[in-house]
């Protein structure tokens, strides 16, 4: 399934672009749960050095996908990127 770069999205992107904080820097901190909003809940996984996330759909169908930090910040800075998002069951 396509993720929507919607608001809440954006929103987070532009959290994390705004820490100015490296991939190595993320990992430090990493967490599953730093960002959370009404659709999106995840965070920064070191394992796989890449944001990773809990998307929900309208149908309340869990979706995961995963942003690398430059996605992250190209979607804050406006990027119509492509997200495939992948069913968690």
């Amino acid at each position: 399934m396509e993720i929507p770069i919607s608001e809440e999205l954006e929103s987070i992107c532009f959290q994390i672009m705004v820490k100015n904080l490296t991939a190595h820097q993320w990992a430090d901190i990493e967490s599953s749960n730093m960002f959370q909003n009404d659709v999106i809940c995840g965070g920064f996984n070191a394992a796989e050095n890449m944001f990773c996330f809990s998307y929900f759909s309208e149908n309340d169908i869990e979706y995961w996908f995963q942003l690398t930090l430059f996605d992250a910040i190209q979607i804050a800075k406006g990027k119509e990127l492509q997200i495939v998002g992948y069913s968690s069951e």
